[in-house]
């Protein structure tokens, strides 16, 4: 089962010495995150935000204790800093970072599955435990605190459909980009499998795109009674053309496969709500739990 967070959750920055980490450090701080410790190699002493920062993740797991991390570090880094927060044993590990190289990212979520640990990402706008804690980038005023989960491979959609729902008057739990890359530490049936025991969450949104099987995958688990909580669908990329790459590097359509179509028709044989349209998704909530 993956693991998430809540509002207990002691967590540590990596890259917070970076205008990426500090700003966001800011933002997770005002909203509630309880980050206990930041990182940069060599710039160990001072403070970001009153947050101590430390060079290396093994002198902030001795001080300050995290539990958690979310890595702000460049692409060509973020290799080794997943790698030391997975050694420390942080448990989730959020990785912003985007265009990590492929080879990297399948090394670091192996050795992490190996322990037990869960990666969020890379290329995701992170996780929201609503009214509790985030560790991510996402804005945090669109958000209101209720019944529905978001799952979502793209980070500007779950902002656009979870406001959305909140002005719809419903209200999310918890919202977590997977991230947009073509490997990615958790797919559609591990965040769905962790909703299905989470009793804040009512009904699910799973947001989708165009290329891989992620969504295929998660129809076939609702199919099979994994998942039994109401869930409503949107898949981008209707009109994307055969090839080229659509925004994340995971969603292109090749040989066929990966195709909106596709999914859609996965979903709706699974029993799930489809809308062609973002604000489709609303509406069909206000229908089933409204």
């Amino acid at each position: 089962m993956a693991r998430f967070v809540d509002r207990g959750t002691r967590v540590l920055v990596q890259g917070i010495t970076g205008t990426q980490g500090r700003f966001h450090t800011r933002l997770m701080l005002e909203y509630g995150t309880k980050i206990v410790a930041g990182v940069t190699p060599g710039r160990g002493g001072g403070r970001i935000e009153g947050v101590p920062v430390f060079d290396t993740v093994f002198e902030a797991l001795e001080e300050a204790d995290p539990e958690a991390s979310i890595i702000f570090v460049p692409a060509p880094q973020a290799k080794e800093a997943v790698l030391e927060a997975i050694e420390a044993g942080l448990n989730p590990i959020v990785v912003i970072t985007e265009g990590v190289p492929i080879k990297d990212s399948i090394e670091v979520i192996a050795r992490a599955r190996r322990r037990g640990i869960t990666i969020i990402g890379p290329n995701t706008p992170g996780i929201i435990r609503v009214g509790e804690c985030k560790l991510g980038i996402m804005p945090s005023g669109v958000f209101k605190k209720g019944p529905v989960g978001i799952v979502s491979r793209s980070g500007t959609l779950t902002y656009e459909v979870a406001a959305q729902i909140s002005r719809a008057g419903l209200g999310e739990s918890t919202c977590i980009g997977i991230g947009g890359d073509p490997i990615v530490g958790l797919d559609f049936v591990d965040v769905l499998r962790w909703f299905q025991e989470d009793s804040e969450t009512e009904a699910a949104v799973l947001i989708g795109e165009i290329g891989g099987d992620a969504e295929e995958r998660a129809a076939e688990f609702i199919s099979g009674g994994g998942f039994t909580k109401p869930t409503v669908a949107y898949v981008a990329g209707r009109t994307a053309i055969p090839g080229r790459r659509m925004g994340h590097a995971g969603a292109i359509v090749e040989g066929g496969m990966g195709t909106a179509e596709g999914k859609i028709e996965a979903l709706r044989s699974a029993g799930v709500h489809v809308g062609l349209l973002p604000g489709d998704i609303p509406k069909a909530l206000m229908k089933i739990i409204g």
